[in-house]
């Protein structure tokens, strides 16, 4: 069991870290400079990370693999966001995919 000590003094030392590393950006901003490949790199490594918690997300409940259904949907809704339909349409139609799947299922 953690003391209320030990949980307090670990909550303001992530406050503070994360105080600390937003403000790095601002006060640095005019003392480094990042080359452009660099900046690339960044991007790509950000984009890398959200597809990678997507897919993680999609395919997997806990520890279990997810229901087919889940998987199905977001294709679908994938499919249409590429097609570019309304947001709502996209959500209601993974929606209905989803809930389809899982009534035959």
């Amino acid at each position: 069991m953690i003391s209320t000590t030990t949980l307090l003094v670990a909550a303001g030392a992530l406050g503070v870290a994360t105080y600390a590393f937003r403000a790095v950006g601002p006060v640095l901003h005019t003392r480094l400079t990042i080359s452009e490949t660099t900046r690339e790199l960044m991007s790509t490594g950000a984009t890398v990370l959200l597809v990678a918690l997507c897919v993680t997300s999609a395919l997997f409940d806990g520890k279990e693999w997810a229901d087919p259904a889940r998987p199905a949907a977001i294709v679908v809704a994938g499919v249409m966001a590429w097609r570019r339909w309304p947001f709502l349409a996209i959500v209601l139609v993974a929606a209905g995919v989803a809930a389809t799947l899982r009534a035959l299922l």
